[in-house]
């Protein structure tokens, strides 16, 4: 059977390698650029071509460079991707000598390289807009470190705390997630450049100054691995998720704490939608975009990551162009939920009269009267708990600083004893005040404690910056590097 068929299928053409095309375009060609010539030194550098020939190709990927509007490009059948447009131009113009720049490489380490470049960019980007809010949450706890705020355990009011120490936990937790995204940063950092489609190459190329002239801390060793590894992208989509997903319990608070019923939290007006029907309802929506838009990252990064999950441990499509591009979306969506955070929560307050409401409502403070008979009457916990637990079954909605005399009889009846409380020191023993100025262990919400754990914290922060500024830098001097060593080729 004689097959007369021709390449490309106009349905495989219109379902693949079109959309295919126009992601590769619009978001590798600068990187394509970038490794075309760092490439071109290379080959140059170790005589695998001669300084004329490089000067060429040199001069005619400028042009390219130059004359080429990327977005206008389309999908003919002519090219499969912006890759194959460029060696096409170059052997239009150079003849036989264009296709000299693709000795002892391949698409396999071109793409994965291309992916790394174009992921790190996106992920630190990210990680400097977590630092944003991180800092900006910093400030916001530091001002509310005295600001009363009602703990809630299992959806129901559990104990007084500050606003600062609710950020505080909120940060720490920021913390670890920006150091977990620096780490697959990190691994990122490694370049697949000179492993050809997976096994190297016999020419005498210098990998480690592939990786050097394109910002990379130095080459991925295994060739195999080069290729067929997808653990910088599992890594990389994995943390980027619980970022997300940690956030989305932070703003699920956000929507509880604003609510009618407990109204602990104010958004102010520029930040409030009202009802098209009902004039009278203020609705905090950017709470619940913040909530979809995590759980849609959350989702986003699955996707990328359960797409790698009983795939080949080879080179596979799987991982590679459509797959790719479909996974900057967590970015989009994960970026404008940290900045409308960023923007939101320094901007909220706290109903200090609805807190005081919630407060005696619920008798938070009560464990503190537990603990107050432990210490001051001598009693042990459980003897102080009773007494406590049953001053509050007889509160039947009273404030619980105005339950002296219940507590006093209470009191008596279990020890046999009259207190050494009077009811001035009941009712601060009780008060919400006294509760958090006790609470000065490492970690807890009193003032020393908690100027102390956001210093800590600060601190953490200043480290996740740093390990990013030294990565940044040398993507930043990489650039310099490369385009003058092409410039001087292109002189030659």
């Amino acid at each position: 059977m004689t097959d007369t068929s021709k390449f490309p299928d106009p349905v495989y053409k219109d379902t693949v390698l079109a959309p295919l095309f126009e992601g590769v375009k619009t978001h590798y060609a600068t990187h394509m650029a970038a490794i075309n010539r760092a490439h071109l030194v290379m080959l140059v550098e170790t005589e695998i071509l001669t300084a004329g020939d490089g000067a060429k190709l040199a001069q005619a990927l400028d042009a390219i460079d130059k004359d080429t509007d990327v977005t206008a490009l389309q999908y003919t059948g002519e090219n499969e991707d912006y890759f194959f447009f460029v060696e096409a131009e170059l052997r239009r113009r150079l003849g036989d000598l264009g296709g000299a720049l693709h000795t002892a490489r391949s698409r396999n380490d071109m793409d994965h390289t291309l992916f790394k470049m174009a992921l790190r960019t996106r992920a630190e980007t990210m990680l400097a807009q977590i630092t944003t809010l991180t800092d900006a949450l910093t400030e916001k706890a530091r001002t509310e470190a005295d600001t009363l705020i009602v703990a809630y355990t299992h959806g129901q009011p559990a104990q007084p705390t500050t606003f600062g120490h609710y950020l505080a936990a909120m940060i720490e937790v920021l913390n670890r997630d920006a150091t977990r995204l620096s780490a697959a940063i990190d691994g990122l950092g490694h370049c697949p450049m000179g492993a050809a489609a997976i096994t190297t190459s016999g020419f005498p190329i210098d990998r480690d100054r592939m990786a050097d002239l394109l910002g990379f801390e130095g080459s991925l060793v295994n060739s195999y691995g080069c290729i067929a590894s997808v653990d910088y992208v599992t890594g990389l989509y994995s943390a980027i998720k619980l970022v997300f997903l940690h956030l989305g319990r932070v703003i699920q608070d956000l929507a509880f704490w604003s609510s009618f019923e407990v109204g602990q939290l104010y958004v102010p007006n520029a930040l409030v939608q009202i009802s098209s029907i009902m004039p009278q309802k203020r609705n905090p929506v950017p709470i619940e975009h913040m909530r979809h838009l995590s759980s849609v990252t959350c989702g986003r990064c699955d996707t990328i990551v359960n797409t790698m999950h009983n795939t080949p441990f080879t080179d596979m499509n799987d991982s590679e162009g459509e797959v790719q591009q479909a996974g900057y979306a967590s970015f989009e969506s994960g970026g404008r939920v940290l900045d409308l955070l960023t923007a939101f929560l320094p901007a909220c307050t706290i109903n200090a009269d609805n807190v005081r409401r919630n407060t005696d409502a619920a008798s938070i403070t009560i464990t503190e009267l537990a603990d107050t008979l432990v210490r001051d009457e001598g009693l042990t916990f459980r003897q102080a708990h009773e007494i406590a637990a049953a001053v509050a079954r007889g509160l039947n909605g009273a404030p619980l600083s105005l339950a002296f005399d219940t507590f006093a009889a209470e009191f008596q009846s279990v020890t046999d004893r009259a207190t050494t409380l009077d009811e001035a020191r009941f009712a601060h023993v009780v008060s919400p005040e006294n509760f958090v100025a006790l609470r000065d262990r490492i970690g807890g919400p009193a003032p020393a404690a908690l100027a102390t754990a956001l210093d800590d914290s600060a601190r953490d922060t200043a480290t996740i910056k740093g390990a990013a500024s030294v990565r940044t830098s040398r993507i930043t001097n990489a650039d310099i590097a490369r385009n003058i060593a092409f410039a001087q080729l292109s002189e030659t």
